[in-house]
């Protein structure tokens, strides 16, 4: 297949099954999804979104309203050392079981065993005592409940004091590593590679490797789902559909977090991604020609005609077939080409498999990036982006919102590919599906960037949340052992400063365009002051919803209830299932928490300091009102 006869971008023909459906009116409450907390300082780990800030302050936010010509200047005092705001949804048994969970979590033996020890205590005490004493510890701690029902209490106890909710169905797969590394190279791995390794030249990057097999290692906030069959995929398609319709029935302002790899056969992830990204290269090669190299990604502007001349000369086609690549849709009008308008050259394509073609420098033709593709492979293909497309359009139905999680670096390209094609179909009328960043990679405000610019020339809603990252230790290890570059931020300060640069972004178009929205997911009190203060700066009201706030239920209330209660939307990633399939979750907890309240007793002490005040009050059997 040659260059003259199709020019290729990245993903468009991959909905071309979609069709566009028409959106309600009205406009939803956004939420927000899990909370990432791995980050970088000099490759040692430390805790990024915890809690921690060495002088707690108040935070002024001026509400005001762009869209009112009389607007009212409210000035909202956050005060995140106020204890009685923060706990006052908890009764002191519950306080309690946080001051001996958070603990608990401190002792380095419980932590590194506590897989071991609970399936000892389950043979000990027997199930039904088991299950007792777990949702007297960490169970009751970090899960809401086992089904959809036995949610709703907590849900609409947190809605009462100002945060809303964010279900996700925590029951994982509990293999072995060695099972998890048959699982993965079986589904990542083509009919093609299989008998023929090498000969597609693939890169390393973007082949599985067994020894990185098992993609639960070193990671400790996100889910990990392993392919079996289509089968499977479609159960785990319900079980996203079911969270969905629970977060619909819930509250008025649902929201419900889904993973592609939960989705299909995570061949197609890797294969695309490498795609996206060569293309990516091939036209920053062209931008290093005219000597456009090192620039942010929007300003790589391509000079067209030095551009045709140099698609001539690489003998992609011959001179007029290049000027009509560039003909139509306003593409080269202004006397340049720019990422996007490079992105948008493409011609639909029946075949998903059509769409791995990548450039030979040396032939000048496009090639496919496998020999062959089996019919079974291109079926796995489109009912990926079918079960996609059926949980866009339920969240539609029930008012949830979409959030798609961020994954691994080898996956993302396509991932995010895929999602920006949802929220071309499904954020026209309001932001429906939101894509996550992740702001500890290299490329993160490269992508914010040129996504929301995208956003405002076809006028969707922008919708984005802010994680700094899940993945970091295995990233970096990948990276080193297998011989490509770490994808990293090279240390914390360096995550942090990317983080808030995105987010200052995000605010600025927020700030001038109202289409845009964005989820601060995190723990750290720097950054949530950070962002009151952007707010501040910017006159962006809490009551325009288009700034949202989020934690993992069980951890940092004294951030996420001062902010409902002061009408910020805030909300709690809530966890459910039941007890024992929810241990490898709550085994990641107990994990995540070692480092967080080791590297601070902010939390606990604000436990205790609620404590004693509610016992010098004569509060010992405090109750919450609601």
């Amino acid at each position: 297949m040659s260059y003259n006869k199709v020019v290729p971008a990245l993903v468009r023909s991959s909905y071309d099954n979609i069709k566009r459906i028409c959106l309600s009116q009205g406009r939803l409450r956004s939420t927000v999804a899990s909370t990432q907390r791995d980050e970088v300082e000099g490759g040692k780990e430390k805790q990024v979104d915890e809690c921690t800030v060495v002088k707690a302050v108040q935070a002024d936010l001026i509400s005001q309203s762009k869209n009112t010509t009389d607007a009212q200047t409210q000035k909202i005092a956050i005060d995140f050392d106020n204890t009685h705001e923060a706990y006052k949804s908890k009764d002191n048994i519950e306080l309690l079981r946080s001051l001996l969970v958070f603990k608990l979590c401190t002792f380095d033996f419980l932590v590194d065993k506590n897989k071991e020890l609970m399936d000892l205590s389950k043979k000990v005490f027997g199930q039904r005592l088991f299950e007792k004493l777990m949702k007297m510890t960490f169970y009751g701690q970090f899960v809401a409940g086992e089904d959809h029902n036995s949610i709703k209490p907590l849900i609409h106890k947190n809605q009462a004091f100002g945060v809303g909710s964010v279900l996700d169905y925590s029951v994982e797969e509990d293999l072995t590593q060695e099972e998890a590394e048959k699982k993965e190279m079986d589904a990542c791995v083509s009919e093609a590679e299989k008998e023929s390794p090498g000969v597609d030249h693939r890169e390393k990057k973007y082949q599985a490797h067994r020894q990185f097999g098992d993609r639960r290692g070193g990671v400790i906030s996100a889910r990990t789902y392993f392919y079996a069959d289509e089968a499977k995929c479609d159960n785990q398609m319900e079980t996203f559909l079911n969270c969905i319709k629970a977060s619909g029935g819930a509250s008025v302002d649902g929201f419900s977090a889904v993973k592609m790899t939960a989705l299909g056969r995570p061949q197609f992830l890797l294969q695309f991604s490498e795609v996206l990204v060569k293309w990516r290269r091939f036209f920053n090669l062209l931008a290093a020609q005219q000597g456009k190299s090192g620039m942010d990604a929007l300003e790589q502007k391509l000079e067209l005609e030095q551009l045709k001349e140099s698609l001539t000369k690489l003998g992609v086609g011959n001179k007029d077939d290049i000027e009509n690549w560039f003909t139509g849709e306003k593409l080269g009008s202004s006397g340049t080409i720019d990422l996007l308008d490079w992105n948008s050259l493409i011609n639909g394509r029946t075949s998903i498999s059509n769409l791995l073609v990548i450039p030979n420098f040396e032939t000048g033709q496009l090639e496919p990036l496998l020999r062959k593709f089996t019919v079974e492979e291109e079926k796995q293909m489109k009912r990926m982006l079918q079960r996609v497309d059926v949980l866009a359009k339920h969240a539609v139905e029930n008012g949830v919102r979409l959030m798609v999680d961020a994954e691994q670096t080898y996956f993302q390209p396509a991932i995010s590919r895929l999602t920006l094609e949802m929220q071309r179909i499904f954020n026209r009328e309001k932001p429906i599906i939101f894509n996550t960043y992740q702001c500890y990679l290299k490329e993160a405000y490269d992508n914010v960037s040129v996504d929301v610019e995208l956003s405002r020339r076809e006028g969707w809603y922008f919708g984005a949340k802010l994680v700094r990252g899940a993945y970091m230790y295995q990233e970096r290890s990948r990276a080193e052992e297998i011989g490509y570059e770490d994808p990293i931020n090279p240390d914390y300060e360096a995550t942090n400063r990317m983080y808030h640069k995105c987010l200052e972004f995000v605010l600025e178009e927020i700030d001038h365009n109202r289409k845009a929205n964005v989820m601060v997911a995190s723990h750290n009190e720097d950054t949530v002051k950070f962002t009151l203060e952007k707010m501040n700066q910017m006159g962006l009201s809490p009551t325009e919803n288009k700034v949202y706030f989020g934690q993992l239920l069980g951890m940092c209330d004294q951030i996420s209830f001062p902010l409902g209660q002061a009408g910020f939307p805030v909300y709690k990633y809530v966890p459910y299932g039941p007890v024992n399939e929810v241990i490898p979750y709550l085994s990641r907890r107990a994990l995540e928490n070692r480092g967080f309240m080791k590297g601070s007793q902010r939390e606990r002490s604000l436990l205790w300091k609620e404590l004693k005040r509610r016992l010098l009050n004569g509060q010992i059997l405090y109750k919450p009102v609601y």
